[in-house]
């Protein structure tokens, strides 16, 4: 019997260590550098402050990861997001503007077009053999045009207040963004730990062929990844939509693909598929958030952030690496009379 190897040996719990470090190492530099980094307020019956900022900020990578990561379990990528959040905030803002629809029916209609436009990344990459980074890059690209057009090339502003608590309401005292991101991390967790659907994105990620060879409907799980990815990041967009009481079709989502793929990345779900980490890839879009929180607070200029954001996130997914230990381990200087 061959030896396993390390990664695949290793335990769920231990690939969360390293995002973890990471997390507190960021939180342990603000409590030395920006003491008021921690200070927590009660005001009207809500919690303030800028951890608080941090959690509800990082929501929408938060649900973009939750996609991403099962995208990314199955071998593929999905590049559309942040143009998929622009026709989600576009379409719903143009309905209640309108106002031609119950507020209900403008939530379902936004997930509905988010829903479909995954699900042509998914016919692109399962019929038509495109490789997913280039079949989602098409939409990246098409999705924010096709969002402009929805919106007229416009900014559209709303006072909708159902529409403004999803992004700026709060329930039990916290952002009600927190309670979105719990209940959409439990629903996703639940279909891939209690059902069948996480073996058949591990199998497929590890060996697709010998996974269709299995009775594997592979076909109809990537369909399904891309379409909740789409899903994911239209909800991503109405919560960006809300909370600044705007649809701005140029500008939202961007360039938030690359976080949420980071995040993934960071969380311990490697970019080959196979096993993949709903929690890890949480901790690693609250690392990206924490991290970029704490570059403005200290008064780095946003063209410089990336730079310094770049480092820390290679520096953790390095320490994620067994094979990166295993060499640094070998590199120490060995004790005087060791064998």
């Amino acid at each position: 019997m061959s030896k396993p190897s390390p990664i695949r040996s290793g335990s769920r719990a231990g690939s969360l260590l390293w995002p973890a470090i990471g997390l507190v190492a960021l939180l342990a530099g603000n409590l030395v550098f920006s003491p008021g980094f921690f200070h927590l307020e009660i005001r009207d019956g809500h919690v303030y402050g800028t951890l608080i900022d941090i959690l509800n900020q990082g929501t929408r990578v938060m649900l973009l990861s939750l996609g991403m990561t099962l995208v990314i379990a199955t071998g593929g990528v999905d590049l559309s997001v942040g143009s998929v959040m622009a026709v989600a905030g576009a379409v719903a803002a143009s309905m209640v503007v309108r106002g031609s629809a119950p507020f209900g029916v403008v939530i379902a209609a936004s997930l509905a077009v988010s829903a479909l436009a995954g699900l042509l990344n998914g016919c692109l990459v399962v019929y038509a053999r495109i490789q997913p980074i280039v079949a989602t890059l098409i939409l990246m690209v098409a999705g924010r045009g096709a969002a402009m057009l929805v919106a007229d090339g416009q900014i559209l502003t709303f006072e909708h207040p159902g529409f403004v608590f999803l992004g700026n309401g709060h329930f039990l005292g916290m952002p009600f963004t927190l309670t979105l991101a719990a209940l959409a991390l439990g629903a996703t967790a639940w279909a891939t730990r209690r059902t069948a659907l996480g073996l058949f994105l591990e199998s497929i990620g590890d060996n697709e062929r010998a996974a269709r060879f299995c009775g594997v409907e592979t076909s109809r799980v990537k369909l399904f990844v891309y379409a909740f990815s789409g899903v994911c990041a239209g909800l991503a967009g109405l919560v960006a939509a809300s909370n600044i009481k705007a649809a701005d079709s140029s500008r939202a989502g961007e360039m938030l693909e690359l976080d949420a793929i980071l995040a993934v990345v960071v969380g311990g779900t490697t970019l080959t598929g196979g096993r993949f980490s709903l929690i890890g890839s949480m901790l690693g879009a609250l690392i990206i958030q924490t991290l970029t929180t704490t570059l403005y607070n200290w008064g780095l200029p946003p063209a410089v952030a990336p730079v310094p954001k770049a480092i820390v996130i290679l520096s953790v997914c390095l320490m994620q690496s067994p094979q990166f230990r295993e060499r640094l381990s070998f590199a120490r200087p060995q004790p005087k009379g060791s064998a």
